[in-house]
């Protein structure tokens, strides 16, 4: 996507955010007019702004850092603070997700407002939508909710995708390598 016109960060004078050629987007989190969602939210409407809804849109499941590359190829100077800033933003307006696996960066989606979990390849980091499990007990109820009211669940499945089990990566040597290195980095991330 790319700015059609102009470059001004005030909402009369941003120009609309024309999208490029490309594989169909995942309807769950396409966003079909970034500037109405971002009016709706009562965010200013600005061309970064615009990108990276464009481009969590296109590549959900993205890094800050890959999210900001995509924003500087679509609009040229960009900084990854400004990116970063925008992600904040529209995560505060309920625009944007923030999911956090373990041992992974953070990486964010533009699905928000349901219930939905993911699934982690343990081998390359690949993320993946999953619709809300049914009748199992980690999505409907806890088992003891110590006195929270529980409006939602997040659960993270993690495995294989098919594109690292085809190449033969993944065996359980190299998943529990993973894992350990996992939960060394979770360890160190918490007791720092």
């Amino acid at each position: 996507m790319r700015p059609t016109t102009g470059s001004r960060d005030d909402d009369a004078d941003t120009p609309a955010v024309v999208p490029e050629a490309g594989p169909a987007p995942d309807p769950r989190h396409h966003v079909a007019d970034p500037r109405a969602r971002l009016r709706a939210a009562g965010l200013r409407v600005t061309a970064p702004r615009q990108a990276v809804l464009g481009v969590l849109g296109e590549s959900p499941h993205s890094t800050a850092e890959a999210v900001a590359s995509a924003v500087r190829a679509r609009l040229g100077s960009v900084s990854t603070q400004a990116v970063y800033d925008v992600l904040a933003a529209c995560v505060d307006a309920g625009l944007v997700r923030r999911i956090e696996p373990a041992g992974s960066a953070a990486r964010y989606e533009t699905r928000t407002g349901d219930n939905h979990h993911h699934v982690v390849c343990r081998s390359c980091g690949a993320t993946a939508d999953v619709d809300c499990v049914v009748d199992e007990r980690p999505c409907l109820t806890p088992s003891d909710a110590s006195g929270f009211v529980v409006d939602e669940a997040e659960v993270v499945f993690w495995g294989t995708c098919p594109t690292c089990t085809a190449a033969g990566v993944g065996n359980r040597e190299s998943r529990r390598a993973v894992r350990g290195a996992v939960a060394v980095l979770h360890e160190s991330h918490h007791h720092v």
